[in-house]
């Protein structure tokens, strides 16, 4: 029996990460529903067996009777906003007077929640709102709740990782015909729709109105030189990574992607609110500041 399920959840969470993350799913929405109803019933029988990553345990409600702080062990800095092709320039020359072979990641700015969890020996332990950057909200319980957010890494690692959490539009809009449709006030937009699904009390809510993630940090990394390595590494990792996105070292480069990334703003299944330009290199980022 034991066995089984530990089978029936492998499966299951390997179907999940198809759907979710990969979108490339490789069986039919009858045949995964066939097996959770095998894991559910196998673990109806036998509570003792059930697994902290058994798929089961996202869906169901916990009333919380809050949030505890979370003190982040490293900060989450904030962006400094350029508005022009002239701050653009600005930047690129300042970095290039230094390192004149630097490249940019251009990267589009998720309009979502930053979040930062936590994984030991590869089993999530803290998911933590962003806060004042130095202290956040512990909101585990719910980020549990995120489906393409894994709650066992195939490998035993002990990382720290960052990314947005975010409504993606299709959801926004279901969330608030619902609310239409029940005489409750309706959410300005995907954002704080987001923000207030993250500090839900009732974890069932936030199962229910199917957030997003996309990871693009991980905290302290040794292995990885550039950013590219970072989020390639992440992937690979289980994780949800924006594939939109370009490495150049040319600031005509860089414009061209933000004016088509602004062309094309409006059909994006979620909300952007920029472009991220980083220095590609990690080193070159920790020596610029």
């Amino acid at each position: 029996m034991k066995k089984r399920i530990q089978e029936l959840v492998d499966e299951l969470n390997q179907y999940r990460k198809e759907y979710y993350t990969e979108d490339q799913p490789t069986v039919s929405d009858s045949e995964y529903d066939k097996l959770y109803r095998e894991l559910v019933e196998l673990e109806k029988a036998h509570p003792e067996l059930i697994l902290p990553n058994s798929p089961t345990q996202e869906v169901g409600g916990l009333v919380l009777d809050g949030f505890e702080k979370y003190q982040h062990e490293t900060p989450l800095y904030s962006l400094q906003d350029a508005f022009s092709r002239e701050e653009l320039e600005e930047f690129d020359r300042r970095v290039k007077a230094e390192f004149p072979n630097a490249s940019y990641m251009a990267e589009l700015k998720i309009d979502g929640l930053s979040i930062s969890l936590v994984y030991v020996d590869g089993v999530l332990q803290v998911g933590a709102t962003r806060g004042d950057g130095s202290v956040g909200e512990n909101i585990t319980e719910n980020v549990k709740r995120i489906k393409d957010i894994p709650h066992k890494l195939e490998e035993p690692l002990t990382i720290t990782v960052r990314g947005e959490a975010y409504l993606p539009r299709e959801s926004f809009d279901k969330i608030n015909e619902e609310r239409r449709e029940s005489g409750q006030s309706e959410f300005a937009n995907p954002r704080n729709a987001a923000a207030g699904t993250l500090r839900q009390l009732n974890t069932a809510v936030v199962a229910k109105r199917n957030l997003a993630t996309f990871l693009y940090q991980e905290v302290a990394s040794t292995s990885m030189t550039t950013q590219n390595d970072v989020l390639e590494e992440l992937s690979r990792y289980g994780f949800s990574v924006n594939p939109r996105r370009i490495t150049t070292s040319s600031m005509e480069d860089i414009w061209a992607f933000i004016q088509e990334v602004a062309a094309e703003r409006d059909s994006l299944p979620y909300d952007i609110d920029g472009i991220v330009i980083k220095v590609n290199s990690l080193a070159m980022q920790e020596e610029l500041g």
